[in-house]
This record gives structure tokens, sequence and C-alpha cells, in this order.
């Protein structure tokens, strides 16, 4: 059973905004936050960076407030008996969620379906609610590398903006100050890939919007997403997705073919590749 009381997505705030709530409740409140804020944890404020994420469970103290600038977040007040929520392994305390966009379309979702009730609006939001804490659940049992977290967020933000470029991973630490181990342990422990892979997927993902959207000949995609090597790139593709560019351009459904920019699918106005 699921009862959805109250729910938004990239709420905006003052810089002054607190919330408080004593422990005289009996619901869950969920929090995604899109600036840092100060939450009071064992009697203590404690400031989280953005893209932090905590679950109240009911009879919990709520107390979080804003960081002296404008406070936004994502939230849900709900009531359940579902065990992926009741099992839930982090109460109480924020954790760093590794793909904020990602659990934002899916609170996007959540609030669009809770607001138009269909025939099936019960079984939609009790599995938007399991994926959401499902994948939650991933980022809640990673070692937490806070005094790092919001770097290494702003670093992932931009191999998945830009795969494209001359990523390696000398350059990632020293921008971030860190060894170059010491970010390769401290980025695997808290995102559950190392970042290299994450250049990779990014490009992977970039070569296949390009065969799907364009008439760009595989040299040409192999460059445009970053690679000075052809045979490289088709092993690199192969590799991730089990076929050759070639094959995966074969095997996909017909579709208009330009030398324009990819052309992005959405889905109730949510990019479809932030959802994969």
């Amino acid at each position: 059973m699921n009862e959805i009381q109250f729910m938004g997505y990239s709420a905006k705030h003052t810089e002054d905004f607190e919330y408080e709530f004593s422990e005289n409740h009996d619901f869950y409140l969920f929090i995604l936050t899109n600036t840092p804020a100060y939450f009071l944890i064992d009697g203590t404020l404690h400031e989280y960076p953005a893209h932090s994420a905590i679950l109240y469970a009911p009879g919990q103290k709520i107390y979080y407030r804003a960081c002296g600038t404008e406070y936004r977040n994502d939230w849900l007040r709900f009531i359940t008996d579902e065990t992926f929520v009741t099992k839930f392994p982090v109460l109480g305390v924020p954790f760093t969620v590794g793909d904020p966009e990602y659990c934002h379309n899916l609170i996007k979702l959540l609030t669009w379906e809770s607001s138009f009730t269909s025939l099936n609006s019960e079984i939609i939001i009790s599995n938007l609610l399991r994926v959401l804490f499902l994948k939650l659940n991933e980022d809640s049992t990673r070692h937490e590398p806070t005094i790092h977290a919001g770097s290494l967020l702003n670093l992932r933000k931009q191999i998945y903006n830009s795969p494209q470029l001359a990523w390696n991973i000398s350059h990632m630490a020293e921008r971030l100050h860190l060894s170059t181990g010491y970010l390769q342990l401290l980025y695997k422990n808290m995102f559950g890939i190392s970042c290299m892979e994450d250049v990779i997927e990014g490009r992977i993902r970039m070569a296949k919007d390009q065969l799907m959207y364009t008439v760009k000949t595989i040299g040409e995609i192999s460059e445009y997403c970053g690679y000075n090597n052809v045979e490289h790139f088709c092993r690199q593709f192969r590799q991730v997705c089990g076929c050759t560019p070639n094959q995966f351009r074969r095997a996909i459904s017909p579709a208009p073919l330009t030398n324009e920019k990819p052309f992005h699918q959405t889905i109730a106005g949510i990019d479809a590749h932030s959802l994969d």
C-alpha cells in the first residue's frame, strides 16, 4: 500500500528557509537536494553538498534548512508498507546520490502520476517508487567520501556532458588536487564505476546517437566521440555493446538519417537519455 500525501520537484526556497517536524508523525519524508543544505543529525547541524538525499522514517525528528543561499529540492511525503522503503538501510542520515538527474526524473513522473489518477495509477506509482528506492539503495550503501563529494559530482557531470574530451586520470586528479590513486578510490567508492569507465560509457552513448540519427561514417563518428583511432573505437564499442558499430546501425529500426544534430526523443517531456 502506498499513499502519497504531498510531493514536489525543483521547489525553490529563500535563503532563510528551514523545516522542522517533531517525532510525532506517521509518514516517510524523502528529500533530494539540488543545492547545499544543513541537516540536524544527532543534535548537531551538518552541511551536506547538493545532490544529497535523506529518508526520514515515521517517528524521526526532521530538521533541515538552507545554507544562506537559495535552497532547492525535490521531496516526497508518503505512507507505505513496501519493504524496499521500510527496510531501507540508511534512515535519517544524508547520503550522496550518484545519478541525481535520474532520481529527479523519477520524482517528476511520480508527481505527474499522483496528480492525474488513472486505472493503473496505483501500480505505476508502486513501480516508480520501487525503481527510485532500489536506485537509492545502491548509493546509500557505498562508502561516503563526504569531503570531496561535491567535487566528484561536478567531475562526473562534466564527464557526462563532454565525454569526447581528452580525459585522463592525471588531468582529473590535478583538477581536484588529489593523487591519481586516491581519486580513483574515491570515485569508485562513490559511484561504483571508475573514472575512465564513465568516460567510455559516455562516448559509447554518444556514438549510438550518431549511428542512429546521422549519416556520418564510422571514422567521422569515432573522431566526433573523442577517439584518435578507428580500430580502438570499434573494439571498445564491441566490448560494451556486443556488436560492431556497423552491426548496431544495421540492427536499429529504420529512421530518417540527416547530417543535423542528433534528435533526442522525449518521454512526457523528459529527455529519454536521462532515463537510461
